[in-house]
């Protein structure tokens, strides 16, 4: 069984959003015509998104007497319940379960996210109990939670893959160094 997980494809990570990644609404756009509603073509068996979702996560917003630091400490983004943290309406896709993550702490992997039916259902559980061997990772942002998601997958032992061309990153720089990454741990780059 193959699934497509769709990474953090919000309106606060797309352009005119608080933390906006330039092309990130081309990315919704381009995953849309890719996936579509019928899962590229019968190429997966399940479709999956996840969002980050903060209430009060704490140092990963910026004091803003500081400001963000863009490592560790961020503008304020993907509030719960917020414009910001819905997807971006260019991502027109069958999504079979959204994952949500962040809630009370940082959190760049879908694989810390709980289930929207049953919040205890983190992501990893959901696939292993529908069989899935392999996914594809797609969406935002490359070089941050589209590479910490597809490294948590390849380590909790799913063959996967991130589909560049449905990805966008932060900074050239940021995004070689993590796709360096990715090919280390056995991750596939297409």
């Amino acid at each position: 069984m193959k699934a497509l997980i769709v990474v953090d494809v919000q309106n606060d990570f797309c352009e005119g959003g608080s933390l906006a990644v330039a092309g990130g609404t081309e990315v919704a756009r381009s995953i849309s015509e890719y996936a579509g509603f019928g899962r590229a073509g019968g190429a997966y068996d399940f479709v999956v998104a996840t969002k980050d979702w903060h209430v009060d996560p704490g140092e990963h917003f910026a004091d803003p007497a500081v400001g963000p630091n863009f490592v560790d400490t961020w503008p304020v983004h993907c509030v719960a319940d917020s414009d910001g943290a819905a997807f971006h309406p260019a991502l027109d896709i069958a999504i079979d379960e959204v994952f949500l993550k962040g809630r009370t702490t940082a959190s760049y992997t879908g694989f810390d996210g709980g289930a929207t039916a049953d919040e205890s259902v983190l992501l990893g559980d959901w696939l292993c109990s529908r069989g899935v061997t392999s996914v594809d990772v797609v969406g935002l942002a490359t070089d941050h939670c589209v590479k910490a998601t597809a490294l948590d997958a390849a380590r909790a032992g799913f063959t996967t893959t991130v589909l560049l061309k449905h990805c966008a990153g932060v900074s050239p720089e940021t995004t070689q160094a993590a796709l360096s990454s990715l090919t280390k741990s056995g991750v596939k780059i297409i």
